[in-house]
């Protein structure tokens, strides 16, 4: 079939120059746009069509249609292909999206320890966040990427940004794929980078995750995915190893990041990134006062030892500056833990008490009781980010309520659900804003009411366009949004039906030379229907003809007058005689 294909000119424009690659939902191609004198190269994809049944196709021709909406939502990311067009030719459904010149991310790997330099912690890192910027756009849109590898991973030559590829096996985030996977429809290239989530259908964002984390770890160990070990009864991979020299803190991030059971692994590329700002690269590293009031010394040295010695610092203290941003990252990591001693539970116990504080709205007292654990403590790191996290959520709370206000007392009813949905989980804020939701909620559905109203009272007068635009006042956040679908719907087809109604009316007036009576039912078209550019055509024919025939109606007319008024001259010169004769004979 590959071969068939290629010099194949699809919709008269894509030429079909070279094969690329072949996966489970379809063949991709290289292709050249004939419509542009430098025949710019694109990617075509062919999506696989299994079933010629007129029921499968229309199904395909339904989720086609949907996915190339999501395709062009998904493009307008500088780090996403540009979505160009779509199509279907002979019962074959296409995609056509933007070529990017470089290389895949495969080029840039170790490959056994051998081959290529192993990446170092900052680069590994300035990826990790490169990429999850990508996948938190991705997942914000309601999108599951699925096959995140290096193949998919292209540095872009003219910037060097990585951009990610073949969105041909994207899947909603709410529904995830649906069905299992058979492994045995899994390109090879792609085993090793899908999480065990994706086999049995129960796809997840964080799967995007996973798959990214065992690219970082390749980068950094030289072996890729399946030459990776697995505990025989936990499922979680082994990959650090003593040729591994990786900061601890690091390695607790990857290592959540891969977690065989999704529950346990980051829930979000947001929260990974959260997680790896924290680390720092332009300051020293921090030089620990050792003494008897310090009680990781004896830790440290034994960890340290041979490196104190040589004028070194261990990996655990260079390199990178960290605070731990989340509880998630410290349970179940003790092997990975920065610091192996548990924390005090006074201390577990004093920043459990200022969030709570936090939570009840006293943000001073809060910041009070974490600023009272001692820099020793292991829940210290930990501590001092959740309080600079918590000064940046209340900022934003207290702006966001600001606007929810000022929306309120301007009866912008859904700008104050906008705002208030902006506002981080802080029961103190949501309490506060719970009466203006309320409110806004309850306008809401009266002024829905009023314009359905207005716009029933407009239907029934066939006057759909004013009925429709009372429908798009309706605010999304309304109940009736369903119903108000349906209308949208129902008004608009009644619309275009009027509309070629109109059209056709205005055809019969002029075939018959009532110009006037056609104009005005051109006239009647609105902008937005199917008709209204063929309406503007004949408008502007009519429109001439109307002028032609006044025009000769006025030479006609000119003719009569002439006429007239030649044999009114006769006739008044005859009276004149006659006149003058009587006169003669009575003088006489």
């Amino acid at each position: 079939m590959t071969s068939h294909i290629i010099g194949k000119l699809l919709q008269g424009r894509y030429q079909i120059v070279q094969s690329l690659s072949a996966g489970v939902f379809g063949q991709t191609y290289i292709a050249v746009d004939v419509d542009y004198p430098q025949n710019p190269r694109c990617v075509v994809k062919q999506i696989k069509v299994s079933s010629s049944e007129s029921g499968y196709l229309e199904m395909l021709r339904l989720l086609f249609l949907t996915e190339t909406q999501t395709l062009k939502l998904l493009g307008s990311h500088h780090q996403i292909p540009e979505f160009i067009a779509c199509f279907e030719e002979n019962e074959r459904f296409y995609l056509v999206q933007e070529w990017i010149e470089g290389h895949a991310l495969t080029a840039e790997l170790p490959i056994e320890q051998q081959w290529g330099c192993l990446w170092s912690e900052r680069e590994v890192v300035e990826f990790l966040i490169d990429v999850l910027g990508i996948l938190e756009f991705v997942h914000s849109q309601g999108v599951i990427h699925c096959d995140i590898k290096p193949e998919n991973l292209i540095r872009r030559n003219s910037n060097r940004k990585l951009v990610l590829i073949d969105f041909g096996s994207i899947q909603s985030v709410d529904f995830g794929i649906g069905a299992e996977l058979p492994i045995y429809r899994i390109p090879l290239t792609s085993l090793g980078y899908i999480p065990p989530e994706q086999f049995i259908g129960q796809t997840q964002p964080n799967s995007d995750i996973y798959a990214l984390g065992m690219i970082a770890i390749q980068a950094l160990t030289g072996l890729e995915p399946l030459q990776l070990k697995a505990d025989p009864y936990t499922n979680e991979i082994f990959w650090r190893s003593q040729n591994t020299p990786v900061n601890d803190y690091l390695a607790a991030v990857l290592s959540q990041m891969i977690r065989y059971d999704s529950q346990n692994r980051f829930q979000s590329a947001g929260e990974v990134l959260r997680v790896l700002k924290q680390i720092t690269w332009d300051q020293p590293p921090e030089i620990l006062e050792v003494d008897e009031q310090f009680p990781l010394k004896a830790a440290i040295e034994d960890d340290n030892s041979q490196n104190l010695t040589s004028g070194k610092l261990s990996p655990l203290l260079t390199g990178m500056k960290v605070g731990l941003a989340a509880n998630s990252l410290v349970m179940g990591f003790g092997v990975y833990s920065l610091i192996n001693n548990a924390p005090a539970y006074s201390e577990t116990e004093t920043l459990s008490q200022a969030t709570k504080e936090y939570q009840a709205g006293d943000l001073q007292e809060a910041i009070a009781l974490v600023k009272s654990i001692p820099s020793h403590s292991n829940v210290y790191p930990e501590a001092q980010a959740t309080v600079e996290e918590w000064q940046q959520q209340w900022q934003v709370a207290a702006q966001q309520y600001q606007i929810a206000q000022t929306a309120f007392h301007e009866s912008r009813w859904s700008d104050v659900l906008h705002a208030v949905a902006k506002i981080p989980n802080i029961l103190y804020w949501q309490s506060k804003t719970d009466k203006l939701v309320q409110q806004a909620s309850v306008n809401i559905e009266a002024q829905t009411q009023d314009l359905l109203a207005k716009a029933y009272e407009s239907a029934q007068i066939k006057d759909f366009s004013t009925a429709l635009q009372y429908l798009r006042q309706i605010p999304q956040e309304s109940r009736a949004g369903g119903l108000v679908q349906e209308k949208l719907a129902e008004y608009n087809k009644k619309r275009q039906i009027r509309a070629a109604y109109f059209l056709q009316n205005a055809y019969k007036k002029a075939s018959i030379g009532d110009f006037d009576l056609a104009l005005k039912f051109l006239q009647n078209i609105p902008n937005d229907t199917l008709v209204y550019a063929q309406a503007q055509v004949k408008l502007n024919e009519y429109t001439q003809k109307q002028r032609l025939l006044a025009d000769s109606q006025k030479v006609a007319f000119a003719k009569k007058t002439n006429s007239f008024t030649s044999k009114n001259s006769a006739t008044k010169i005859e009276y004149l005689q006659g006149v003058n004769y009587l006169q003669e004979v009575n003088i006489r």
